[in-house]
């Protein structure tokens, strides 16, 4: 074929797989979609080479899928059959941390652990972190605007983005890499590619914002008898420790004890309780921080907040709270499959929107295994649902519950991105004018319409 001969006459053979030698793990993400032969799978070394990609793309009108560590939960990295698989794993580099201004230079396809730990020795820690840490790259963190843990703090990848790299669709390069946090000069360019999920251009470099490591941190689990209380109880953590509530894990009983049951964990508390929250606070003084963890939690038993509470002495029993909470990794063993569900609503609305979803599958699935539990306090909400216990009906159970997320004014997709799985009801959370918005912003940057096509809405 013409197009695969010049692509590896332009950045050389090796760089170029095909057919048998396409890696599998490159036919699909973690989302369960239907893996798919890519035409090729291209991993270029550079940005100079993910531009001559491109342009060969534009000019045999070949599409694009770009790919990052595959861990996307959405399908937004899956390929088709006549496009190639853009895979940025060899542009891995930390190039450059800055202590003195907060900020670490990174190629594409570098892993949020390597950045992680790079940040970490320079005595600073980068803001966003999740499960996958190991596997997930910066570029596509990007791509998704992924959140994870440490969105109550620091925010989402947007907020932590001071400048990207990015190449478009005809090959061009957009060089964005300002590390300046003040920088207004017309459209900030960069935050049409957070997000988008690469279907509006391969970002193959960024700057990073970096923020001070934390000297002490202090975690604690607390019971709760319902919704309203934990979100009593945020208020007062976060008044107590403004801008220092690490982490407000929210978690009902069903997933406490569904998590127990599968990792042979015992009860933390004396008695069975609606709610479990994780909290976790960071300051200077270990000792001085946990005082004034068990002296706000006091508090909140006082005043009725809390039910009971128990706060960590050691790195372990920090580690064994977090177990309970880190269940999620243990979905796929035990469900067949699990069905996820990553959505946001306004806050006080999260504990209804809950109740009700419970109650329209406890009506259409009695005794369906369904495991509610979010973030919270960043709006966060995820439901796994047992595929099997619901007799397979996965297009019924979404439209149960988009439906009740368009009902209560949330959105579809919190931090997963839309991809393929969420694009027939992307809809539910974006009006007409919004879609036709994002609908030419697309044609304008991407005319031939290559970039990732099919991802996230129809053109």
């Amino acid at each position: 074929m013409d197009f695969l001969a010049a692509l590896a006459g332009a950045i050389g053979p090796e760089r170029v797989s095909t057919g048998d030698a396409v890696p599998t793990r490159h036919h699909a993400d973690w989302s369960g979609a239907q893996p798919v032969p890519p035409l090729a799978l291209v991993r270029p070394r550079s940005t100079q080479e993910v531009s001559a990609v491109l342009r060969l793309c534009s000019e045999y009108r070949v599409p694009v899928v770009p790919q990052g560590g595959l861990t996307g939960l959405a399908g937004a990295a899956v390929p088709s059959r006549d496009a190639i698989a853009l895979s940025l794993d060899r542009m891995n580099a930390i190039e450059s941390v800055d202590p003195v201004a907060s900020s670490i230079t990174v190629q594409a396809g570098a892993t949020l652990l390597a950045v992680q730990e790079a940040a970490a020795a320079n005595g600073l820690q980068f803001g966003v972190d999740l499960g996958a840490r190991g596997s997930c790259q910066i570029g596509g963190n990007l791509s998704t605007n992924a959140g994870g843990n440490g969105v109550l703090q620091f925010g989402m990848m947007r907020e932590q983005t001071l400048g990207l790299e990015v190449v478009l669709a005809d090959g061009s390069v957009l060089p964005m890499l300002r590390p300046m946090i003040k920088n207004n000069t017309g459209y900030d360019l960069k935050q049409f590619f957070i997000g988008a999920e690469g279907t509006l251009g391969v970002i193959t470099r960024a700057v990073l914002r970096l923020h001070p490591a934390p000297r002490a941190r202090a975690t604690a689990l607390v019971a709760l008898a319902d919704f309203d209380a934990a979100l009593a109880l945020l208020g007062r953590l976060q008044a107590r420790f403004p801008r220092a509530v690490a982490a407000f894990e929210l978690m009902w009983r069903d997933f406490v004890e569904t998590s127990l049951k599968w990792q042979k964990l015992r009860e933390p508390f004396a008695a069975v309780h609606a709610f479990a929250a994780l909290v976790e606070v960071v300051g200077d003084d270990e000792a001085a921080l946990a005082a004034a963890l068990e002296e706000a939690l006091a508090d909140a038993l006082d005043d009725g907040e809390a039910s009971d509470a128990v706060v960590a002495h050691s790195q372990a029993q920090a580690q064994a709270f977090w177990k309970i909470r880190e269940a999620t990794a243990e979905l796929p063993v035990h469900m067949h499959p699990p069905i996820n569900f990553d959505v946001s609503l306004p806050m006080a609305e999260i504990g209804r929107f809950a109740e009700a979803c419970r109650s329209l599958f406890d009506a259409r699935w009695p005794g369906h295994l369904s495991l509610f539990f979010g973030h919270v306090g960043d709006s966060n909400l995820h439901i796994s649902t047992d595929g099997r216990s619901i007799c397979g009906e996965l297009a019924q159970i979404e439209r149960l519950v988009y439906e009740r997320v368009a009902a209560h004014g949330g959105s579809v997709s919190a931090e997963h991105g839309i991809g393929l799985h969420k694009k027939a009801h992307l809809s539910a959370s974006r009006t007409p004018a919004e879609l036709a918005a994002m609908r030419a912003i697309k044609q304008a940057l991407d005319p031939q319409l290559l970039l990732n096509p099919g991802k996230v809405f129809d053109l």
